[in-house]
Formats: structure tokens, sequence, C-alpha cells
């Protein structure tokens, strides 16, 4: 758990990148790119983290909803009482078990227990590099187009809430800021994503960035 509010911290600097051409926040679009990646250069996590310890295997799906009105990215806010990135805003997900056959059926299934989202909903297009958090997990992040109707569920166990973001506002570098904290005797950056009363950082945030970087590309 972060031992500071990143809502209180200064903003180091904001990425600024071009904001993503609206032909390409498309179903029909996102499928080609997954389907033929074009060389792109992901932002590296720090590879001391996984000297600390055995990272702990886990996969996320990141749910792009077809809506009418443009494509959609549902998240999830952690209840409180969680061990890992309590009350923080997340993709449904969770650890590997030993019963899952690929890091796309921990996705999957994660979301059904977490969110109620039946697997048969979600077209999976693709997945992103391995993502390494400070708190001890190496992330999958795993792509799916999710198309109306469907129904959700939250278990109050894990889910304290569940909202919708477009995609266009996530995919614009000026809506990416830059942070940075002390942690331990240096001091760690990161990134935010800030929407209406959702605060969108850390991994969270990363993983997204290197989306916007695999599309942009």
């Amino acid at each position: 758990m972060a031992t500071f509010d990143p809502q209180q911290l200064p903003i180091d600097a904001i990425a600024g990148e071009a904001a993503l051409a609206i032909e390409r926040l498309t179903p029909q679009w996102l499928r080609s790119r997954f389907a033929a990646p074009p060389e792109w250069c992901p932002e590296l996590f720090d590879p001391s983290i996984l000297l600390r310890a055995v990272p702990t295997r886990a996969a996320v799906l990141v749910p792009l909803i077809v809506r009418s009105d443009g494509m959609r990215l549902l998240l999830t806010q952690r209840t409180l009482h969680l061990t890992d990135h309590a009350g923080q805003i997340a993709f449904p997900g969770g650890r590997c078990e030993p019963g899952d056959a690929s890091p796309i059926d921990t996705a999957l299934r994660e979301t059904e227990e977490e969110v109620g989202l039946d697997r048969r909903h979600v077209d999976v297009i693709g997945t992103l590099p391995d993502y390494a958090t400070g708190t001890g997990y190496l992330i999958t992040p795993v792509i799916g187009l999710v198309t109306p109707p469907f129904e959700l569920r939250a278990d109050p166990s894990e889910v304290a809430e569940m909202f919708e973001v477009p995609l266009a506002f996530l995919m614009d570098g000026l809506n990416h800021q830059r942070l940075s904290a002390p942690i331990g005797s240096g001091r760690s950056s990161f990134y935010a994503m800030p929407y209406q009363h959702c605060y969108i950082w850390g991994a969270t945030a990363g993983m997204l960035r290197n989306l916007f970087h695999l599309l942009r590309a």
C-alpha cells in the first residue's frame, strides 16, 4: 500500500503527446493493430523490482466496451480492506492460479469473479508486455473487446465501484500526468490520469501508457 497520497503530490510534468486519431479507436482498427503490431517501445519498469523477490504472476483484463458514442474502458475501484492496492482504481484481474490454462484464462476468470462479466462477451484481441509492480506482482494485461448487451455484478468483497472512462480521454498524452514520491532512500516516478472523481494512477496508468504507445506507433 502506498505510504503517500498521490492526489496531494505536485505534478512534475505532463507527458503531452498528441491524442490518438479517432479512427484508431474503433474495434476494427484495434483488431488489426494487435494482429500485426509494428515495432514499438514500451515504457519499461525498473528491473531491480524483480530482484527483490520472486514475483507473483497475475493477469488483468483491459475491457474495451464498444459503445455507440465511442469506445469506453471498464475499471473498478478496489475495496479498502484488501491487502494490496486497497482503494485504488484497477483493471479486473488477479493472481494466476494452478488451474488457469494461461494468463488470458486468469484474466477472464478473475473478471467473471470480480465484476460478473461472462467471458463469452469478451473478444480477446491480444496482450501487452508484462508489467512489474513494486508490490511484487508481474502482470500480463489482456486486451478484450466487449460488445453490449452484457450484465455486470460486482463482488462486494473486492469491488467498491465500477465505472467507464472514454478511451479517447485515456489515449491523449495531455491527460497523462507525471509525478514522483519518496520511496526508501530514493524517489519513484509514476503516471496519473485523473478523470472526474476517479484518480487513475500507478500500475493501472502505467499499463495504459503502454497501450497508448502501441496504438500510436
